[in-house]
């Protein structure tokens, strides 16, 4: 909230999730590079490049205690009005003409970041049988003759029929209304366009080839697409965008209260996705040089609050007990009833889901990996700002959520930001010096071999300072913590252990570890990891535990057999340092593989073939789900999964490395039935 004795106001700059107070009067842009958050401006702020733009959130913002307006930024000049009205953006303003005279909540679009994020989601090479929805068949037409009155569209199903055995067809009105000219054009010889041998949605020409598909999943904080060759299952473009709802709320739960707080919430929400899936099919038709409208079909995975506003469908009911969802199974509509710029004829499928909680994201890596048809106890983890879990074995499989929040992805972290150019994702503490050493995104380098100084060369010098830590590198510097002895195993900065590194108030009650000092921070400020940055990762880190254990339990199971880690950011954390954190249980580490965004992978196979559909519709009825958020045990798994790695549960593969300390006793159902009895 705004000071009125200092003169400054809260700034929260999406998506990156930075924010702290700066001064009244103070330009934007230079409030967001105060922040660690680079904004594009060529012209050095001169009101002539138009490349600092920025969108103003309105109304009033609970979760982060504020509200946000445009009346609480100065007023354009003319020259800024000009400007925003050349470039049509007069819903915008320019960073740094527009001052601070108020609490705001900024939306930084990723064309006006200095620092793309790194967004990684890319496809992993599968091999995957084609056969999909849409194909193309030529055709020779009967041409029209007097006294015959069939019909231009009768002669066409007439000849699919003779030529192609294909029958009883609809035709899409779109294709109807351009298939006289079409006819005529093509001296009754076309080429037909079918989804699924049941409808007919374009009609060109002669002979033409090109159908092409857009797989994508449709992530809380990331939305990645595969543009893919329909015939030949090629993967023509990967493209990938921040989800634009993060300006909303950070969580899914944030995202349902901003649809019921507000009257135009869901409106904004769901313009906000259409939007960026528009944006996903024009830039990966370009990459691939196609035309946008030789998109025929788009196949979407996300959980169900991510489906549910797609579909511009309220997500309330998923928000509280019992969790109902709009509809769990498979659906077919055409895109342009989404708002869908593709092909007019264009059909969107999205995949079925499980429970409230578990979407066709999650069914996506089940089609994707096949954990159900392996040997052993496999848990699946899809780990990003709600966790899905699955435990497998060949003949069963149970399913939950985890609300993990956006701590793994830099969020509620003090010195939190995405995976962009400067931020820190590998770290490593020494356990006798406590010194840290780090490596950040876009530089290969660690810390400890900076060159840094007036003196050194540029081209000697670090590609990036260090802006700040992302998910990755947050759990590995808790890890490194407690394995140096810096953290204790209920999560408290250890303050018996003399640091360097370490800040401590007076009472050494409150402490604070700099991970990278002034001199290698790109905002000319020491990085900091606090009580609560640890506090938050424990919090995120337990309740996903506690969910996978709560599987464990149900299916009567003591321990997994291999750990599957999907998502962007399960395929970037080391599994050791997961595993020393207590995020995933004791296995071995052998065992425990990143698989890429499966999800994705998932929705490129259902856009490839149409057989697989049916398999996810399959796999979704077949797993057992768990509500977590119901379960008995669970809040005392979570309490219990909250200690470094746990209170009670061993890890006998990380006997070598962990500290020797006595685990604590589990206050477990053992010890209250004693308790019980004893009374």
């Amino acid at each position: 909230m705004s000071s009125k004795n200092t003169r400054t106001h809260t700034l929260i700059l999406m998506p990156s999730g930075r924010r702290g107070q700066v001064e009244h009067g103070q330009t934007l842009l230079e409030a967001a590079r105060q922040l660690g958050v680079e904004i594009e401006s060529i012209c050095g702020g001169r009101q002539t490049c138009d490349k600092c733009r920025v969108h103003v959130e309105d109304g009033e913002f609970t979760k982060h205690g504020i509200a946000s307006s445009d009346s609480h930024l100065s007023s354009p000049t003319d020259t800024e009005l000009a400007q925003l009205e050349k470039m049509g953006a007069t819903d915008q303003r320019l960073s740094c003409a527009a001052r601070v005279e108020g609490d705001l909540l900024i939306t930084v679009p990723e064309e006006s970041r200095a620092q793309k994020q790194i967004i990684r989601k890319t496809a992993t090479q599968r091999t995957i049988e084609i056969a999909p929805a849409v194909r193309q068949v030529y055709v020779e037409v009967d041409q029209a003759q007097l006294g015959f009155h069939r019909g231009d569209w009768g002669r066409l199903q007439d000849a699919l029929a003779e030529q192609w055995d294909i029958h009883d067809l609809a035709i899409d009105i779109h294709a109807l209304r351009r298939l006289q000219p079409t006819l005529r054009q093509g001296d009754w010889k076309v080429t037909v366009t079918l989804w699924n041998d049941h409808e007919v949605i374009d009609v060109q020409p002669g002979y033409q080839e090109g159908a092409y598909g857009l797989a994508v999943d449709v992530g809380s904080t990331t939305v990645a697409s595969y543009l893919c060759d329909l015939r030949t299952g090629e993967l023509l473009a990967t493209e990938s965008v921040m989800n634009p709802q993060v300006s909303y709320g950070e969580d899914l739960m944030s995202r349902i209260s901003y649809t019921t707080e507000r009257a135009d919430g869901l409106e904004k929400m769901n313009a906000a996705i259409i939007d960026a899936l528009n944006k996903l099919a024009r830039r990966a038709a370009r990459s691939a040089k196609i035309a946008r409208q030789q998109i025929y079909e788009i196949s979407l995975v996300g959980n169900t609050t991510m489906v549910h506003i797609l579909l511009n469908i309220s997500p309330k009911e998923i928000g509280g007990a019992p969790f109902a969802l709009a509809n769990r199974d498979a659906m077919d509509v055409k895109a342009r009833e989404l708002g869908l710029k593709l092909h007019p004829g264009a059909n969107a499928h999205i995949l079925s889901a499980e429970a409230g909680h578990v979407g066709a994201d999650n069914v996506g890596v089940l089609l994707a990996e096949q954990p159900h048809h392996q040997e052993g106890i496999i848990l699946t983890v899809d780990v990003g700002t709600n966790a899905e879990i699955v435990l497998s074995s060949p003949d069963w499989m149970y399913s939950a959520s985890s609300p993990t929040g956006p701590a793994f992805e830099g969020g509620q972290i003090t010195a939190g930001m995405r995976a962009a150019p400067g931020a820190i994702e590998r770290v490593r503490i020494d356990p006798e010096t406590k010194a840290p050493r780090f490596r950040v995104i876009g530089d290969e380098h660690w810390s400890d071999e900076w060159l840094i100084g007036n003196n050194i060369p540029a081209d000697q010098q670090p590609k990036h300072l260090a802006g700040g830590i992302c998910g990755s590198g947050i759990i590995e510097v808790v890890a490194e913590l407690y394995l140096a002895g810096l953290l204790t195993p209920d999560g408290r900065f250890n303050p018996k252990v003399d640091c360097a590194s370490m800040q401590w108030d007076q009472d050494k009650r409150k402490g604070a570890y700099i991970l990278a000092t002034a001199q290698q921070s790109s905002t000319g400020k020491p990085v900091l990891i606090t009580q609560n940055d640890v506090r938050a990762i424990q919090l995120a880190k337990a309740a996903l535990y506690a969910g996978a254990k709560i599987l464990m339990m149900r299916s009567g199971i003591q321990s997994v057999d291999k750990i599957i880690l999907a998502g962007a950011f399960g395929s970037y954390i080391d599994p050791k340092h997961a595993m020393v954190v207590g995020l995933i249980p004791d296995c071995s580490l052998e065992k425990v593989y990143p698989v890429g965004n499966a999800a994705g992978d998932g929705a490129r196979i259902a856009l490839l073939n149409r057989d697989k559909r049916l398999e996810a519709g399959d796999i979704s009825r077949q797993v057992r789900y768990i509500e977590t958020a119901v379960d008995p045990d669970f809040q005392e798994e979570f309490v219990n999964a909250m200690h470094l790695p746990h209170r009670s549960d061993p890890y006998p593969h990380l006997e070598d490395i962990l500290p020797k300390e006595k685990p604590a006793p589990s206050m477990g159902r053992g010890r209250r039935r004693q308790r019980k009895q004893a009374a």
